[in-house]
């Protein structure tokens, strides 16, 4: 049940990040919303996950290494945005060392 509530907060993250986008410096009222909704959602379900037992380390490092990950595939794949080999080899030390933060924490 942890790990689904830390995806949600995850997905919540990635939504307001991707909102964030399109709101234009705050100057659109819908995607500002989503923005700040999303984002408060994400603490509040983050803070359940920690609450729920997690370590603080292991919950942010997923959280923020997952965000990092989605963002810059969706801003790749959807927005435009490149993404070069150097990037995607990052994306991947990013994940290697949540995957290190993991199962480290499990011992």
């Amino acid at each position: 049940m942890v790990y689904a509530l830390l995806a949600l907060a995850i997905v919540s993250e990635v939504t307001g990040t991707v909102a964030l986008r399109f709101s234009e410096g705050f100057s659109k009222p819908i995607p500002s919303v989503i923005t700040v909704v999303a984002y408060l959602a994400a603490f509040a379900i983050l803070a359940q996950v920690l609450n729920r037992g997690m370590a603080v380390g292991v919950a942010y490092g997923i959280w923020a290494a997952s965000g990092v990950a989605l963002v810059a595939l969706i801003g790749a794949l959807f927005l435009g945005e490149g993404l070069t080999w150097i990037q995607a080899g990052g994306i991947g030390l990013v994940i290697a060392g949540v995957l290190a933060l993991e199962l480290g924490a499990a011992h």
